[in-house]
């Protein structure tokens, strides 16, 4: 243990949220997150408008978080940033950001592989909440991934199964869209879910051989039967649509857990932490909770407010780098495409 408290600032700017946290080692003192509303207008998100966003949000974002935190940038130990995967003019936003301050403080500049980050969420200090014992399976799903990761350490991480296409994110997302519903989708997905059948209708499963996923097959499958049945009644999506979002829903999530029981059974691991933006969805988290009684797997929820994108995470990642004296300097780079 730490004699002393180890204060890491953490900014995440991968996409469209601004986010800064401080962290006391592994306790999270402050979590603000900006988000932007003005992307809903055009359906997704716009890679200009992000990066200009957090250009105005940064500066207020982190002076909130170390407000919050009780503590002065004079406190801190370092300085951690999301290097990537994500939006090429987001991330160098944060960076370029983190850099300075590091430099201007002369303390250490830490950074983060964001899908690491999502991971290691479940080692923050909070209460209620276990940590996972290596070695464990974490299942990371976003808009942009859909990765289970066979985990043996904090930096020794193995990707055993990924989309073929699209992410799950992505799945929810565009079959919202499918049925009418404004963007973003996959939670409106999740709220009408929890009125309707999951049993209403059923779709395809892709069948992807080994621990691979695939979405793209579902979302066809759900255009065409949204399709016909509007054809026949112009109607259909609105007298059916909490059962609708029941049954996608629903799909989604079996074609997740053949694939986690399946990622079981080769590995002998039944630790199993899901983690990353859809890991909120509600049926999902119900599901792996359920897990626990159906099949004798450990299950790791984190926190709600970790799992979207946040700077909390990065700030527990760094917090491990810092402990192993895992720095950058200036000519670290942000990267749009970022492999473990």
């Amino acid at each position: 243990m730490q004699s002393k408290s180890v204060y890491i600032l953490a900014i995440e700017s991968s996409c469209d949220d601004t986010s800064a946290a401080v962290l006391s080692n592994d306790k999270v003192l402050s979590n603000v997150v900006a988000n932007q509303l003005v992307h809903e207008q055009y359906g997704g998100v716009v890679p200009e408008l992000a990066s200009r966003a957090h250009q105005q949000n940064i500066v207020p974002v982190v002076d909130a978080a170390i407000k919050r935190a009780g503590i002065s940038r004079e406190d801190l130990s370092a300085i951690g940033f999301t290097q990537g995967p994500g939006l090429m003019g987001s991330l160098l936003v944060g960076g370029s950001f983190a850099k300075s301050l590091a430099l201007a403080l002369n303390i250490p500049l830490v950074s983060v592989h964001h899908m690491q980050a999502h991971i290691l969420a479940h080692f923050i200090d909070e209460e209620g909440f276990d940590k996972p014992e290596f070695p464990f399976l974490a299942l990371t799903i976003s808009g942009g991934h859909t990765q289970i990761v066979r985990v043996d350490d904090f930096f020794k991480m193995e990707i055993i199964g990924e989309t073929t296409d699209d992410a799950v994110g992505e799945a929810f997302d565009k079959s919202a869209k499918i049925l009418g519903l404004p963007y973003p989708g996959g939670p409106l997905v999740d709220k009408l879910a929890q009125e309707g059948n999951p049993k209403a209708f059923t779709f395809n499963k892709p069948k992807i051989p080994g621990l691979d996923f695939s979405f793209s097959g579902l979302k066809t499958s759900i255009l065409y039967f949204i399709q016909k049945q509007v054809a026949e009644n112009p109607d259909f999506i609105e007298l059916n649509k909490a059962d609708l979002c029941a049954s996608i829903q629903q799909t989604i999530i079996d074609i997740i857990m053949d694939k986690l029981k399946l990622a079981v059974a080769e590995t002998g691991i039944k630790q199993v932490a899901i983690g990353g933006g859809v890991s909120a969805n509600s049926g999902i988290r119900k599901t792996l909770k359920e897990a626990e009684g159906l099949y004798g797997w450990k299950t790791f929820v984190p926190k709600f407010e970790y799992t979207t994108d946040n700077a909390a995470m990065i700030g527990i990642t760094a917090y491990q780098k810092f402990l192993t004296g895992n720095f950058e300097d200036a000519s670290v780079v942000s990267k749009a495409r970022f492999s473990f």
